[in-house]
């Protein structure tokens, strides 16, 4: 082994220049994917603290389980199969392992058994590469979590994680998030750091989900009004989304490939040229814009304020890499305060019981995104093709990922709602996820025993204990 080695690093000393430039190149991005990887974490962390501080104290250690737990399971999918469909797809349905297509090296490629998905000598980039798309595979799963929170099945959870994160995000990724993509080479379609492909067809699938899934008991009155539970720990929740923050410098850092042997050096997931400098300022200049934005519309609100940075920074993510600074800076302040309005009008009006407006920030951000684009960048060239960008060809993206991402979240939730494996029981939600998951007094003494409180609509507070026993009664006579 050891002699192997040195006859590999001899090799490289006596190599062309041009050759040990390439290899230079390929090792280059290699720690780079490494290290947005590894920085991609964040996000996770984020995710996790973010929900369990949303959530009440007795359902805190089975939000946090969720979240670890997705990590669990969506990995080894996305390995066996989910790459797979990545690589086996872009030209459309049906391509398979064994197509003559121009994707039939990268089907065999993603396969988990070929030679690039193990130890290879010859292969440095593809492991590494294949790593950054998994970490947004959990991305897309955790987006959807924080919605269901308190009331959904862990298992329930998981299947549904498996099916947004393994298959139905990196199927409209391989359609239009790839360079050989039919709706890149068709209709040039353009969303370089995925404000729809992540951000809206996950938001799209939750949405699909919280039809079957319901509102947690008690949520609204009688006449329909919408009552608000308390997050236990808002600090907590706070923490959560910066550190999500800071994942995402190395999530959109991810979404660009290396080709240092070339001016300028960098190119977007479509190749089409652009700077790590560029992508960095547009993130920066949208989580700027999206918490003034959002800190006005919701009259200084903690949650709304901090939540709109986010809004706004996926509202422009589409378009990150040929935005100048103050047009990404204005659709963020516009994005982040019309969000606040639709998580609002989603919540009151619809009376989907989204518990972390998920559907909102990422759903509607992430499809106003790539419209965005079709308004302020049509006529920018996309993918190997030059295929102009257009307000016809994002739409076209739009009516393609909004029935992918909701249809698919809408039937798998009926069907498990169907089985009864959908949501926990009423009895097991009115006493909380963690005392029937784990032991009965989790928190103690730990923590202190503090009493839940739901704040009415006219703005009293009162104990959710009584106020969920009367709403689950009312439930059980109707």
């Amino acid at each position: 082994m050891i002699q192997t080695l040195v006859a590999q690093v001899t090799s490289v000393k006596d190599a062309a220049p041009a050759e040990s430039l390439s290899l230079d190149s390929v090792i280059l991005g290699e720690q780079f994917y490494f290290f947005t990887v590894v920085l991609m974490w964040l996000i996770h962390v984020g995710f996790m603290t973010y929900e369990t501080g949303v959530a009440r104290r007795k359902n805190a250690l089975a939000t946090a389980m969720k979240n670890i737990l997705t990590i669990a399971v969506v990995t080894p999918s996305f390995y066996y199969f989910g790459w797979w469909i990545y690589n086996c797809n872009q030209a459309g349905l049906p391509i398979g392992p064994n197509s003559s297509d121009f994707t039939s090296v990268a089907c065999q490629g993603g396969l988990p058994w070929s030679d690039t998905f193990g130890p290879n000598f010859a292969n440095n980039i593809n492991l590494v590469f294949f790593l950054a798309f998994l970490l947004f595979s959990w991305t897309t799963a955790s987006i959807m979590s924080g919605a269901l929170l308190e009331r959904v099945r862990l298992s329930a959870y998981l299947i549904l994680a498996v099916l947004l994160g393994s298959v139905v995000w990196i199927l409209d990724a391989a359609w239009g998030w790839s360079a050989g993509g039919w709706l890149t080479m068709r209709f040039g379609f353009h969303d370089s750091i995925a404000s729809a492909v992540v951000h809206g067809v996950a938001g799209a699938f939750t949405l699909g989900v919280l039809f079957n899934l319901g509102p947690r008991i008690g949520k609204y009155t009688r006449e329909g009004l919408s009552r608000t539970f308390r997050p236990h720990n808002i600090h907590m929740t706070l923490m959560g989304l910066m550190l999500i923050f800071t994942g995402f410098y190395a999530f959109y850092a991810a979404c660009l490939v290396i080709v240092s042997t070339t001016v300028p050096g960098w190119a977007n997931i479509y190749l089409s040229p652009t700077t790590l400098g560029s992508i960095a300022m547009i993130i920066t200049m949208g989580f700027a814009g999206g918490f003034t934005g959002a800190y006005f519309t919701s009259r200084g609100d903690p949650f709304w304020t901090v939540s709109g940075g986010l809004a706004g920074v996926i509202s422009v993510s589409a378009g990150a890499d040929v935005y100048a600074p103050t047009l990404g800076y204005l659709l963020a302040i516009l994005s982040g305060g019309i969000v606040v309005y639709v998580g609002n009008w989603i919540e009151g009006k619809m009376r989907v019981d989204d518990t972390v407006g998920a559907v909102a920030v990422h759903g509607f951000s992430g499809f106003l995104g790539i419209i965005w684009v079709g308004i302020f960048a049509a006529g920018y060239p996309t993918g190997l093709n030059n295929v102009d960008s257009s307000i016809w060809g994002q739409l076209i993206g739009l009516a393609t990922f909004v029935p992918l991402g909701f249809l698919s979240g809408y039937i798998a939730s009926w069907f498990l709602k169907k089985l009864n494996l959908l949501r926990v029981p009423p009895e097991v939600e009115l006493a909380g996820l963690d005392a029937a998951e784990y032991e009965p007094d989790i928190h103690v003494p730990e923590f202190a025993q503090v009493e839940d409180l739901v704040i009415e609509p006219d703005g009293t507070r009162v104990s959710a204990e009584k106020m969920q026993s009367e709403a689950f009664k009312d439930l059980v006579r109707t």
